[in-house]
């Protein structure tokens, strides 16, 4: 059975990941807080990606990193340390869990990465300047590592829109909200959780074994198609 391990699946797309590979997989789960989900295929470490020691583990095929943070205000009003907050969380969360685990993905079984981007990289959009910056930096991270790491690691990277999670509770706050904000999107609809899930369980599967390198924008058509 092969280990997946999940940073930050406690709660929104991480545990919804959880829940859809259970079954199939050891999952070990490293968040400040353990998933609501229990199973004996299921391991937790109380961790905290930015000031912890991550665990050492015996073995891992696939890692999984899921925090993120949705910090929109106006350029004016943010603030350096801002930028620099979503970057570590973002970003240098990821580096750390790469490359502390990076040579028992070497020993994986057919071993993948996958990171979380955003719509907002490739689609314009106000008081998005420090996340979109940040993600600019995971998607770049992707691009590099696929290149590095081939062909024996594969790496990508999920860049949905708005998705109804704990995150995104500041979004969709009200029924006008909810109602603005899937008018938006082509298909009349934004994410929930077990969509992204769907396509995270694909990517780190042996029926992505030809992908790598690559941002998939689950978009519901914004980035793609105007109508």
């Amino acid at each position: 059975m092969k280990t997946i391990v999940i940073i930050g699946g406690s709660k929104g797309i991480g545990e919804a990941i959880i829940s859809s590979i259970i079954e199939n997989y050891k999952v070990v789960n490293i968040s400040r807080t353990p998933p609501q989900i229990t199973h004996e295929n299921l391991e937790h470490y109380a961790c905290d990606i930015l000031t912890s020691e991550l665990p050492d583990l015996e073995a891992i095929d696939s890692l999984i990193y899921c925090p993120g943070s949705i910090n929109l205000k106006p350029i004016s009003r943010l603030s350096l340390d801002d930028f620099r907050a979503d970057f570590e969380i973002n970003v240098l969360g990821a580096v750390k869990a790469i490359q502390k685990y990076l040579t028992l993905l070497k020993n994986g079984t057919n071993p993948s990465i996958l990171l979380f981007s955003t719509v907002a990289v490739k689609l314009g959009m106000p008081f998005h300047a420090s996340v979109a910056t940040a993600k600019a930096g995971i998607e770049g991270l992707v691009k590099s590592l696929a290149a590095e790491f081939a062909p024996t690691i594969r790496i990508n990277a999920i860049a949905p829109t708005v998705t109804d999670t704990t995150l995104a509770s500041k979004l969709l706050r009200n029924e006008k909200m909810v109602e603005n904000i899937r008018d938006r999107h082509p298909l009349k609809k934004f994410l929930n959780p077990q969509e992204v899930a769907d396509m995270a369980h694909f990517l780190i599967s042996d029926k992505a074994s030809s992908l790598s390198g690559q941002i998939f924008e689950m978009d519901c058509g914004i980035v793609s198609v105007k109508i």
